[in-house]
Order: C-alpha cells, then sequence, then structure tokens
C-alpha cells in the first residue's frame, strides 16, 4: 500500500471496529467508502465523518454491489459480531458470511483491489488447544447455535483463499480476537458492555457458569493497528489479532466494578451451549509479519472506554 492518497471500501464501516478503521484511513488523507444497511451498525458512529473525503453507502453486500468510482482496498467487515446479534439473525449473519463475502470478493476480483476478510476467533471454537495458533483447525459444533457465525466465517476464509488462488486476489485474512473500547453498543450482549452497563447501573454483574473460562480482550486502538499492519503486510495466510493476556470472566467483571467505582456483586448464571472455555492468541505471526504486538494493557483500556459507557448510559436515563 503506497503513501499515496487510496480510495478504501469499508463493507460494516459503520460498526464498531468499521468505523474505527474509517476514521483512521480518513486521518491519513484516504477516501473512505463506507457501505453499510444498518442491521447492528449505527449512523451515530459515522456522523463524525461529515465534511470529510467519505461516502455513506446504504445497501446489504449479499446483494450485488456497485462502488461509481475506482477502489484500491476493500476491507468486508459486515457481519452481526455478537452472540446476542447472530443469534437473533442467524440467517442474515450465515448470507454475509457466504452471499457478502462472494459479492465483496468478486468487486476485489473485477477491480484489482486488495481484499481483507474480518474473521474471527470464533473459527476456533471451544478449542483444545491454548493459545491458539493459525495453524489450529478449531473445534467447532458446525449445527449449533453458534454455528451461524462459526462457520459462516470459516465459510469466509475459504472463499477469501479460493479468490487467492484461483483469481489471483490479493487477500488477506484477520481472524479478530475480542475487542473493546468506545463505540461498542451499550446491548451488544458481550462481556465488557453487559459489565459496563450493570456496574454504572448498580445491578449485579451476570457471569455465566462459574467465571473460570478465559478470554483476552484487545483495546481497539490495538486492533486497528494490527489490521492496518495486516493490511499492508504481504501476508495472505492467517494471522491472528488480539491480546495474548488471557483473563479469566469473573477477573474482567472485577475489573470493570474497579474502573467504575460500582458496589455491584457478581452472580452467576447457566452457561450458553459451545460457550468457549479458553480463548487466547498466538500472535507470533503477526508479531514476525509486520513488528505488531497489543500496547495498551486492560486496565487503561479500561479507563479510556469507560466514558463512552457512561455517556451511553446517560443517554437511556434521558429517555427513560
Amino acid at each position: 500500500m503506497s503513501d499515496s492518497k487510496q480510495t478504501i471500501l469499508i463493507t460494516g464501516g459503520a460498526g464498531f471496529i468499521g468505523s474505527h478503521l474509517a476514521e483512521l484511513f480518513l486521518d491519513e488523507g484516504h477516501r473512505v467508502v463506507v457501505m453499510d444497511n444498518l442491521l447492528t451498525g449505527s449512523r451515530s458512529n459515522i456522523a463524525r465523518f461529515a465534511n470529510r473525503d467519505y461516502l455513506f453507502i446504504d445497501h446489504d453486500v449479499t446483494n450485488y454491489i456497485v462502488v461509481d468510482e475506482p477502489v484500491d482496498h476493500i476491507l468486508h467487515f459486515a457481519s452481526p459480531a455478537s452472540p446476542v446479534d447472530y443469534l437473533k439473525y442467524p440467517i442474515q449473519t450465515m448470507k454475509v458470511g457466504a452471499m457478502g463475502t462472494h459479492k465483496a470478493l468478486g468487486l476485489a476480483h473485477a477491480t484489482g483491489a486488495r481484499f481483507m476478510i474480518a474473521s474471527t476467533s470464533e473459527v476456533y471454537g471451544d478449542p483444545q488447544v491454548n493459545p491458539q495458533p493459525e495453524t489450529y483447525w478449531g473445534h467447532v459444533n458446525p449445527i449449533g447455535p453458534r454455528g451461524v457465525y462459526d462457520e459462516a466465517k470459516r465459510f469466509a476464509e475459504a472463499m477469501t483463499m479460493a479468490y487467492h488462488r484461483t483469481h489471483g486476489v490479493d487477500t488477506r485474512i484477520a481472524r479478530i480476537f475480542n475487542t473493546y473500547g468506545p463505540r461498542m453498543r451499550i446491548d451488544d450482549g458481550r462481556a465488557v458492555p453487559n459489565f459496563m452497563l450493570q456496574a454504572l447501573t448498580g445491578k449485579p454483574l451476570t457471569v455465566y457458569g462459574d467465571g473460570s473460562q478465559t478470554r483476552s480482550f484487545c483495546y481497539v486502538d490495538d486492533t486497528v493497528r494490527g489490521l492496518v499492519g495486516l493490511l499492508r503486510s504481504d501476508e495472505h495466510e492467517p494471522v491472528n489479532v488480539g491480546n495474548p493476556n488471557e483473563i479469566t470472566i469473573k477477573e474482567i467483571a472485577e475489573r470493570v466494578i474497579e474502573v467504575t467505582g460500582s458496589d455491584s456483586e457478581v452472580i452467576y448464571e447457566d452457561l450458553p451451549v459451545d460457550d468457549p472455555k479458553v480463548r487466547r492468541p498466538d500472535t507470533e505471526r503477526a508479531q514476525a509479519t509486520f513488528d505488531w504486538s497489543p500496547q495498551i494493557d486492560l486496565a487503561e483500556g479500561l479507563r479510556r472506554t469507560l466514558p463512552w459507557f457512561q455517556q451511553q448510559v446517560a443517554a437511556l436515563s434521558a429517555e427513560a
């Protein structure tokens, strides 16, 4: 990727990570085209781009994609990404992973654009290897409730590699691990938004299972920096983008209580079906290929995230 001005299409660019990517590219002086049908994305995430070199196209990428200008890079980030969303929209999740990826790759093939797919740590399922290297093929229940997301992303990776091998499309595959930070929806359903909402409203923090299951939380600025590093590298094989520091769900709940100053307690409910017991990226490939590793620790990331959720809770209170 040269330093000259580029046009970058981001499908799902009104979403959490997509909007942060859009902002980074705009700050670098590039042109950004955001394509989103706002199923789970938000206009508020992209309203900040008004009067910049930016275009929004309201479009469902499972339908044929048309962009009336040359495109240099296509970042396919369109998809429900939280369990709350993909369990609510299972068919849409499968369609955007399959048909949406096909349409986006077709555009990359037609235009000669570099293509990046936002894959996920969920391709590893409930892993039997920890940490998870990119060479691990995963342990996924294809017909379980989470399978709609897991298999959509696994299919998307296979389609991406098929276009790379068959048509020579210049592709990148980013396996994104748990990411948190400003612009997450407060009803996102994942651990950090759930715990922030509960702590800031004085409700008990709900931990599923006994809280011993682990996750690895990466602050959004680090994730975005890793994604851009991958995009600008020459790596075609999948690359993990996430924080290798593992923490239990119970511990993250306690950290949120601490950073919010809440006196909420922790309560426990049954573990959802196929919920992974461990989740930790092996990031050696990212470090070796484009010298990337996370820089923002959890304590600092939660401090940076807190004002966003305080604003969201205040807005909810004002609406009530």
